[in-house]
C-alpha cells in the first residue's frame, strides 16, 4: 500500500429519511401496521413471517419494539394478542414509547384475518434491504471522497460489507421432497449408465476413485498436509489426470505460485524431466525431444489459472461464476485455503475469518453445483509426535480452525512416512516413494487410506501400477524411446515448429 495511505473502515453515516433529491427513505408503514395487527389476531401468523422478518425490518421505531415483543411471546410459547403484548412491552419499560395500549389496540382494528401477511412481509424486508443498500452506499460515497482511503482497499471492503448483507437477508427455501426424489434417481441411473462406476468426477487415481466414486458436485473437500508432503504436486497430477486426459475442464485458484511457475510445474509433470533442469534449460537432447513430444498434450486443455496473490474469497465468488458461465468449468482448486482473506468484514480471530472463507467455499460449491478442492496446512502438532500412528495426520491438527472440518464434506490427508524415515508399515509394506491418501472424513461414504505411488522429481502422484509413462534414458548408444504410442509419437507435432522462439 502506498505510503501515507490508509486502510478503508467502518464509519457509521447517519442516512437522512429525505435526501437532497426529496427521495424519502423506502418504507411501508401501512404494510407494517398491518402485519403487526394480523400477528395479534391470529395465534400462529407470526411463523409464517419470523423467518423473513426481524425486529430491524421495520422503519418505525415503534414497530420495531413491538415486533419484538411478538418475537420474545413466541419464543416462550406464550399466546400473542393485544392484552399480551402490551404486558410485555409494559415489562420491558417501553409502552408509553410505542404509544401506549390505545395505539397497540389500534393496529388489529383494520385487520380481518393474516391471509397476506407473508407478501406484506416480504415487502416490508425489501424495503429494509433497500434502506441497508442505501446505508452501505453513503458509507462507501463518504469514504471514496477521502483521498487518505486507498481504493484498492476500499473495493475489497464494499465487496465484503455486501457480502454480509446478502447473508443476512437470505432465506431458506423448502423443497417438497417428490422432485428431489425423481431427481436422485436420475443421478443414479446416470452413475448406472457410466462403464466406470461412478456418480462424480473422475480424480484420476482408481484405488481413490473406487472408495471416493469420483468428486461429487456441490462438495467442499479439504487435502491437508505438513509442508514437503506434495499438496500441490497431489492437485497437479490430478489437473493433468483431469484435464488432460478426460477434457475436463478445470479452474486453479495459486495463491502460492506464479502462473508461470505453476505452468512448469505442470510440464514437469508430464515430460517427466525433473525440475531443476526445466528451472535451469541444461536439458539433455533426448530430454529436449521427449519434451518436444510430450508438452504437445498441454496445448489446448481445458485448464485456466488465476494467481492472484492474497484472493479474497469474494474475489472468488465472482470470478468462479464467470469460470463456470463461460468455460464449463467442472471442478475448483485452491492452492492454498490459509493464504485467502475475507477482507472487508471485521472479524475478532484470524480463526473468525478462516471460518467464514470456509464457509463461504461451501456455499460456492452449493451454488455453482461443482466440488472444489482446496488445500489447507497442518499445524505443528504432527512433528512433535513419536511412531508410526504418531506422524499420521489427525482432524485435530487441521490449521487455524475447527470451522475447516465442520464444513468440508471430506477431509483428505497427504502423509509421506518415507518423510520421517518411517520405511516400512505394521504389514511390511515398503513404504518407500509412496504416499498415503488418508480420507478421515467423508460425509456420504466410506473413510479409509489410499497408497500412491511418488515420485519427487516429477511432482507426480500416481496409481502403484500406473506405468504409461517411462521416462527417456540415454545408454550412450542412442535414444530409448518412452511408453507412447508408435501412432503417437508420429502425430506429435513439434509445438516449437509454430513458435518463433522456444520457451526453455
Amino acid at each position: 500500500m502506498a505510503e501515507g495511505r490508509r486502510k478503508s473502515q467502518t464509519r457509521v453515516v447517519e442516512v437522512p429519511s429525505v435526501d437532497n433529491l426529496g427521495h424519502r427513505q423506502p418504507q411501508n408503514l401501512e404494510m407494517e401496521a398491518v402485519v403487526l395487527g394480523a400477528l395479534m389476531v391470529e395465534q400462529d401468523a407470526y411463523f409464517q413471517v419470523a423467518e423473513i422478518l426481524s425486529p430491524e425490518s421495520f422503519y418505525d421505531k415503534r414497530h420495531q419494539k413491538i415486533y419484538e415483543a411478538v418475537r420474545d411471546l413466541a419464543a416462550r410459547q406464550k399466546p400473542i394478542d393485544v392484552v399480551t403484548v402490551v404486558e410485555e412491552l409494559d415489562a420491558k419499560g417501553c409502552l408509553a414509547e410505542v404509544g401506549g395500549q390505545p395505539y397497540v389496540a389500534n393496529l388489529t382494528l383494520a385487520v380481518n384475518s393474516s391471509a397476506h401477511i407473508e407478501y406484506h412481509a416480504q415487502v416490508i424486508q425489501q424495503k429494509y434491504l433497500a434502506r441497508q443498500i442505501i446505508t452501505l452506499t453513503s458509507m462507501l460515497q463518504t469514504e471514496a471522497f477521502d483521498p487518505g482511503v486507498d481504493v484498492a482497499d476500499l473495493m475489497q471492503s464494499a465487496q465484503g460489507r455486501l457480502f454480509e448483507l446478502s447473508q443476512k437477508n437470505m432465506r431458506t427455501e423448502y423443497t417438497q421432497i417428490d422432485p428431489v426424489i425423481k431427481q436422485a434417481l436420475d443421478q443414479l441411473n446416470i452413475a448406472a449408465a457410466r462403464e466406470d462406476g461412478l456418480s462424480g468426477l473422475t480424480t484420476g487415481f482408481s484405488k481413490l476413485d473406487k472408495m471416493t466414486s469420483g468428486w461429487q458436485n456441490s462438495d467442499l473437500v479439504i487435502i491437508a498436509a505438513r509442508p514437503a508432503m506434495g499438496k500441490t504436486a497431489f492437485v497437479i497430477s490430478m489437473m493433468a489426470k483431469m484435464a488432460v486426459d478426460h477434457k475436463i475442464p478445470v479452474a486453479m485458484f495459486s495463491l502460492e505460485m506464479s502462473n508461470v511457475q505453476l505452468v512448469n510445474r505442470l510440464i514437469v509433470n508430464i515430460c517427466e524431466i525433473p525440475g531443476e533442469k526445466i528451472k535451469n534449460g541444461q536439458l539433455a537432447a533426448y530430454e529436449w525431444d521427449q519434451l518436444d513430444k510430450r508438452i504437445t498434450r498441454l496445448f489446448g486443455a481445458p485448464i485456466y489459472i488465476d494467481d492472484t496473490p492474497s484472493l479474497s474469497v469474494f474475489e472468488l465468488r465472482t470470478k468462479a461464476r464467470r469460470l463456470v458461465s463461460e468455460h464449463g468449468v467442472k471442478i475448483i482448486m485452491i492452492d492454498y485455503l490459509q493464504l485467502m482473506n475475507a477482507s472487508g468484514m471485521s472479524y475478532n480471530s484470524r480463526q473468525e475469518e478462516v471460518s467464514t472463507i470456509s464457509r463461504s467455499l461451501k456455499q460456492l460449491a452449493k451454488e455453482l453445483n461443482i466440488p472444489i478442492i482446496a488445500l489447507s496446512q497442518l499445524n505443528r502438532g504432527v512433528e512433535s509426535r513419536e511412531g508410526i500412528e504418531g506422524k499420521r495426520p489427525q482432524l485435530a491438527d487441521l490449521r487455524e480452525s475447527g470451522a475447516i472440518e465442520q464444513d468440508a464434506d471430506m477431509v483428505c490427508f497427504i502423509h509421506r512416512p518415507e518423510y520421517y524415515k518411517i520405511y516400512q508399515d505394521e504389514k511390511g509394506r515398503d513404504l518407500r516413494g509412496m504416499a498415503e491418501i488418508i480420507i478421515a472424513k467423508h460425509r456420504n461414504g466410506a473413510v479409509g487410506d489410499v497408497l500412491l505411488r511418488f515420485m519427487k522429481e516429477y511432482a507426480r502422484f500416481s496409481d502403484q501400477d500406473d506405468e504409461r509413462f517411462v521416462p527417456y534414458t540415454d545408454d550412450g548408444g542412442g535414444l530409448i524411446s518412452s511408453k507412447l504410442s508408435p501412432e503417437e509419437e508420429a502425430s506429435a507435432q513439434s509445438p516449437f515448429d509454430q513458435l518463433p522462439d522456444a520457451p526453455f
